[in-house]
């Protein structure tokens, strides 16, 4: 019998459609949300990419043959963005104590449910950790992001509606962050001759650093020029500046540390259900490094004692 040849790989200008298209309908789906200015759609919006993306996680786990405790972490994952959308759904802020109460709820859980198997040497510790990662990794981290529609009290006075400067303020954080993954992608795939971190991703190079720098910058600045009162909340254009550099970095790292994560597990997506992008978890990945940063940014330097 003839062996079947392998499947050739997608060229990189059929990748690049398939990516403009995902974006494009992702683009749509945040646009619809910004169009309704309903706090139910960000908050929903956002509850169901972390959702998915906790699932795709545990499946990456899954496939690799690492053990955790998916039901728990999905769980988890879910009942933490009730609790904390409800809170700001409701216009009272973050709920006091919630994020430490579920790391808390995290930790005692995971083990609690390892107590139940019995004990084979690291494998059980990783059991725990692997569960813990998924939760503060995704859930946690990705969050910050329905945090900063609230991060001024004010903003939550309106029933049932998004105050235009925190839309704003997200939409700034959405075109500065994807932007930088599209520059990056765009001038590596063209220019790139240099590897940045080979051993962790072949694809990312010094010229792509280059490019999310300077489309980060564009974003970042463009925004700011066009919406100068609504975003009055970044402080002016030295620290829009610097937030966009800072954002871009940390766009580049989140995206980087996916790619630990996939290939630790061995996966080259996190899955299938956008083309040219992969799961949810590869779209919201450099969100999870770029939204903590502009939250604390805010609270520390430009916001304190608010």
């Amino acid at each position: 019998m003839a062996a079947i040849p392998p499947t050739p790989a997608p060229s990189k200008a059929l990748v690049l459609v398939r990516r403009a298209g995902s974006t494009l309908l992702l683009w749509g789906l945040v646009g619809a949300a910004f169009a309704s200015m309903q706090k139910a759609a960000y908050l929903a919006l956002i509850t169901v990419l972390t959702v998915l993306s906790t699932m795709e996680y545990f499946r990456m786990l899954r496939s690799a043959g690492v053990r955790g405790f998916p039901r728990f972490g999905i769980l988890l994952a879910t009942a933490y963005c009730l609790l904390l959308h409800a809170g700001f759904y409701r216009g009272g802020g973050v709920p006091a104590g919630l994020d430490c109460g579920m790391l808390c709820v995290a930790v005692i859980g995971a083990f609690m449910l390892q107590l139940r198997e019995p004990i084979h040497g690291l494998e059980t510790l990783l059991a725990v950790t692997a569960t813990l990662c998924g939760f503060v990794y995704i859930a946690f981290l990705f969050n910050f992001a329905a945090k900063l529609l609230f991060v001024v009290p004010a903003w939550q006075m309106t029933s049932g509606m998004v105050a235009a400067p925190a839309a704003c303020l997200l939409l700034w954080l959405l075109a500065v962050t994807k932007l930088a993954d599209m520059g990056a992608y765009l001038v590596g795939s063209m220019l790139g001759r240099h590897k940045m971190i080979p051993h962790v991703s072949a694809g990312k190079t010094w010229e792509g650093l280059g490019g999310a720098m300077g489309a980060s910058q564009a974003a970042g600045c463009g925004l700011y020029a066009w919406f100068p009162q609504q975003l009055a909340v970044l402080g002016g254009w030295g620290h829009v500046i610097f937030l966009s550099f800072i954002l871009a970095l940390l766009a580049v790292l989140g995206d980087l540390a996916e790619s630990v994560v996939k290939r630790t597990l061995m996966a080259k997506d996190s899955g299938r259900l956008l083309p040219g992008i992969g799961g949810t978890l590869d779209l919201i990945d450099s969100l999870c490094f770029t939204a903590p940063a502009l939250y604390f940014y805010l609270q520390w330097v430009l916001l304190p004692g608010s």
